[in-house]
């Protein structure tokens, strides 16, 4: 997680620069509905490659937007999930829908 003197002094740079690839975006939307295991998420996201999913996230968990959980099974299996401050973007990803929804309604 990065330091308040490391980050941009805009705060909309700051969210952009923590949620802004399409594919952190998109994560974060499944998430909102349950945990997700890794191969779940890729088969989910059409295109998105391991090294992609993989770096995506990493950089959600170092961020505090995920939890990782390992449960010690054999084979082991790990779930990813929202953390609480994850949780606070639910109303931003709600926005967007609605938006993208009323997008949808006026092109021809």
């Amino acid at each position: 997680m990065l330091t308040k003197d490391e980050l941009p002094a805009c705060p909309v740079a700051v969210t952009v620069q923590i949620i802004g690839s399409k594919w952190k975006l998109l994560i974060i939307r499944n998430l909102l509905e349950r945990p997700w295991r890794f191969n779940e998420l890729q088969k989910s996201l059409e295109g998105i490659s391991q090294k992609v999913l993989t770096d995506s996230l990493r950089s959600m968990e170092a961020d505090g937007i995920i939890s990782r959980t390992v449960y010690p099974e054999v084979p082991p299996r790990v779930e990813y999930a929202l953390s609480e401050l994850g949780e606070t973007m639910r109303p931003i990803l709600d926005v967007m829908k609605v938006w993208g929804e009323n997008y949808k309604n006026t092109i021809n």
